[in-house]
């Protein structure tokens, strides 16, 4: 069952979702809009090896805006901060952002309950285009959990992504066992 507005305000007043900073204008029928954050990143090596660390140079989004190329993995990260205690949240693109031929996450579109950090973003491009810091990117759904929850992401052991961050987070493969 995906949550409404209303449910979705009900669940922050609760402390079961919370949204930093949250705006109640980017609240949807039934989701909430995140924005691009300010920085970006890109890997440094052009070949990837999924059992290397592969490292990544971040930079700034610039006010004028930054143009990307197809061809490229570009990493973004939400402006927004999230805490998801009880649900499961999605994360899809905006239908206005994938009329400019932009990707974001298509791999990576669900949050594991638990999950507290901004979204690292995986965007590309079907054409050159400029993006802009702060400019709205997606929209997170919210998904009722069906049953107890034993092993919250936040708490897990083998947990990749739970250092808070500002920054886009590179691939981190390379920590499994395979």
């Amino acid at each position: 069952m995906i949550l409404s507005d209303t449910k979705i305000l009900e669940e922050i007043e609760k402390g079961t979702i919370l949204i930093e900073p949250f705006n109640k204008e980017c609240l949807g029928t039934n989701s909430y809009d995140v924005h691009l954050g300010r920085h970006l990143a890109v890997y440094k090596n052009e070949v990837l090896d999924a059992k290397a660390h592969n490292e990544i140079e971040t930079f700034e989004i610039p006010d004028e805006g930054i143009v990307l190329h197809p061809g490229k993995i570009y990493l973004g990260v939400t402006k927004e901060y999230t805490e998801t205690l009880e649900h499961v949240a999605f994360l899809e693109g905006l239908s206005s952002v994938g009329r400019l031929g932009i990707s974001i996450n298509a791999n990576s579109r669900a949050g594991d309950v638990g999950f507290c950090n901004t979204w690292t973003l995986e965007i590309s491009v079907a054409q050159p285009v400029r993006l802009y810091k702060n400019m709205p990117i997606g929209q997170l759904f919210y998904f009722k959990v069906e049953g107890d929850i034993t092993n919250y992401y936040h708490i897990k052991k083998d947990a990749k992504y739970i250092d808070r961050t500002m920054k886009p987070v590179e691939s981190m493969m390379y920590k499994n066992k395979f």
